[in-house]
């Protein structure tokens, strides 16, 4: 009787060990490796206040991504930019500046970050939370990724292309 609770043991860990594998092979195409960090659900973002300019406050919005993802190409500034509070979204469309074409590496260890610029007018809107679409050198990365943090956005605000460092 024992041997045979035994045997069941074993074989009942060896098929977790086969049905934990197929998995894992499902959620990465074959010959693939690591999902890309680039995807929205794979990288973290958060917003602090930069340094103010001449009349403009700046907002930066760092990107890092966890260990076991794959490094991949940004460029650009992210696109479908929306501000919201408590919720609430926000009627602010931002434009862009900068060069929108160099490429920039991201993934873990390589963090990236942009650059919200708001016209510091004194009439500002509260804002909590950004979210945008991150473009790679060939074309829009599928999905939004959300930032948070607490500052201001008014209309002339413009995103700054996504650049190395925290």
């Amino acid at each position: 009787m024992r041997a045979n609770r035994t045997s069941a043991i074993v074989a009942a860990a060896a098929l977790a060990a086969v049905a934990s594998a197929g998995t894992a092979r499902a959620a990465t195409p074959a010959g693939l490796g690591a999902p890309s960090a680039c995807r929205p659900a794979n990288h973290l973002a958060k917003i602090t206040q930069d340094q103010a300019s001449s009349g403009h406050v700046h907002i930066r919005v760092t990107l890092t991504a966890p260990k076991g993802y794959a490094a991949c190409r940004l460029a650009g500034s992210p696109t479908r930019v929306a501000f919201a509070h408590l919720g609430t979204t926000l009627d602010v469309t931002a434009g862009r500046y900068g060069d929108q074409t160099t490429g920039v590496a991201f993934g873990p260890g390589r963090p990236v970050h942009f650059d919200i610029q708001v016209p510091n007018q004194g009439h500002g809107t509260p804002a909590d939370e950004a979210s945008f679409t991150l473009r790679a050198p060939d074309g829009e990365i599928p999905g939004t990724s959300v930032a948070e943090g607490r500052f201001e956005v008014a209309p002339g605000t413009v995103i700054g292309p996504v650049r190395p460092g925290a």
